[in-house]
């Protein structure tokens, strides 16, 4: 029997898209929901008279969206019937061979990468964008240190946190990641040490030693950051740059308080370690009242890394340094001596939705939000022997197993559908066996499949002996 979406459902779905025409704003947020899973293919949709009372549209608006949907292969008609959510191409078509590598698998259910699909509004941005970009044409097109426009926009983002930016200490990057290798490589030579969480992001660890710097492990626990162990780690390191995530770490999703981040600049300030903070994450608060202030209010000498791929999109590839103004010039050096820059179709489209109205992000913590709060519900009614602590924000979960075995777990994992990473991933010296990372980034409906599947998988693995656990390779993002 197929699902049905009711005419409410689908309202709180769609709101706030673009009513320049309405019609085909609705269609495209509709696309958009039934693309990335939020109604599965084969969904009936509600009646056109049932939406436009729901929306409050005139059913002929509701009438042409359906047929701009079904035009662009998002829904079928069934004669007597109704209106069906629909992919014209299979899903497998567009997952990428590397995050994804079980392609023979159409059930599987990714929860190896902590990326999310595009919330309503980013394809409105690249559209517009492509109305902004007349102006670049008629030049060369290379920005190292991005387009002004997005440059203003990020700043301005500074300045609305308490945090006095101006754009020329904007270094717009291809992400985060590429902003972590910029700034290592401008600021460490071969050798040079470098302060890293464990656990922290593996892809960050990997672009921090590039360049040939020493990685330094500096203990995140399952509370939080224990500062006597920061002193220490801090003191004994004679690093020169000290990278950490205070914002909903990954993978604990752990948020350092004002506090904290005042003793921590501190300490950092006092060895002569430059601060690396990444942000990524930090638009990602879900629960009501304000974030803590930007580390740099406290260590006014901190590098700063931002990324759009969190909030927004990761195939809009763009992250950002914000630096002192000393530093600049250094960091620019190692830019250009890696790329030009980046793409200034997708800076436009991110200026766009950076100095327009917050609706595009509010719309993506709304989503995430109910996605946080079911994964973590079914966690506790099927695996109530996990420990899992509730984030107040971010993108994942940092789930503690009752005995040390995540690798063999991830192994059987997959043979029941489901991609997760096991600690030892995130851990400077691959250990941490007794954790697996979670994150809330598919729809409601896939992650309470997923967890009714890994609770199988659990069942398996705590029913035989597991042996010594196996390096293994798995893409993390």
């Amino acid at each position: 029997m197929a699902l049905t979406l009711s005419p409410h459902r689908a309202a709180a779905l769609v709101r706030g898209f673009d009513a320049s025409p309405a019609y085909e704003g609705l269609a495209g947020a509709l696309a958009l929901v039934i693309g990335d899973g939020r109604v599965p293919v084969g969904t009936r949709l509600p009646s056109e008279r049932e939406l436009a009372a729901a929306l409050g549209l005139s059913r002929t608006t509701v009438t042409r969206a359906y047929a701009l949907l079904r035009q662009r292969g998002f829904a079928r008609a069934r004669h007597g019937s109704g209106t069906y959510a629909h992919l014209s191409g299979r899903r497998r078509d567009v997952v990428d061979r590397v995050l994804v590598p079980l392609l023979d698998r159409p059930d599987l259910i990714d929860l190896g990468s902590a990326a999310t699909s595009a919330p309503p509004g980013v394809a409105a941005a690249l559209a517009g964008a492509v109305d902004d970009v007349t102006p670049y044409l008629g030049g060369h097109g290379y920005y190292p240190g991005g387009i002004p426009e997005l440059q203003e926009a990020i700043a301005a983002h500074y300045e609305a946190r308490g945090l006095p930016t101006s754009p020329d200490q904007v270094l717009v990057t291809p992400g985060a990641l590429a902003a972590a290798a910029i700034v290592v490589h401008a600021l460490t030579g071969p050798r040079d040490r470098v302060l890293v969480e464990t656990p922290s992001y593996p892809n960050a660890r990997r672009a921090l030693a590039g360049h040939g710097a020493t990685l330094v492990p500096n203990p995140v626990d399952e509370d939080g950051w224990d500062l006597a162990t920061v002193a220490h780690a801090v003191r004994h390191a004679r690093a020169g740059l000290a990278y950490l995530v205070p914002d909903f770490q990954n993978p604990t999703g752990h948020l350092m308080p004002a506090e904290q981040r005042e003793r921590y600049a501190e300490l950092l300030r006092a060895a002569g370690t430059v601060p690396v903070v990444d942000e990524a994450g930090q638009q990602l608060y879900l629960e009501d009242g304000e974030m803590p202030p930007p580390f740099a209010t406290y260590h006014p000498g901190t590098v700063t890394l931002g990324s759009a791929s969190k909030i927004f999109w990761g195939g809009l590839r763009l992250g950002w340094v914000r630096a002192p103004r000393d530093m600049v010039d250094d960091l620019v050096a190692a830019r250009v001596a890696l790329d030009l820059g980046t793409p200034v179709l997708e800076q436009l489209a991110l200026a766009r939705l950076l100095t327009g109205s917050d609706a595009v992000a509010d719309a993506q913590r709304s989503r995430l939000r109910e996605q946080r709060d079911a994964l973590l519900a079914a966690l506790a009614e099927r695996l109530p022997d996990w420990r899992v602590g509730r984030p107040r924000g971010g993108l994942t979960a940092w789930c503690e197993l009752p005995a040390p075995v995540a690798t063999a777990f991830a192994e059987e994992a997959e043979q029941h559908g489901v991609v997760v990473a096991p600690g030892s991933q995130f851990d400077v010296e691959g250990r941490l066996e007794s954790y697996v990372r979670l994150p809330w980034i598919r729809p409601v409906h896939e992650l309470e499949e997923a967890v009714r599947r890994l609770a199988d998988a659990w069942h398996e693995v705590g029913e035989r002996p597991v042996g010594p656990a196996r390096a293994r390779r798995l893409t993390v993002a």
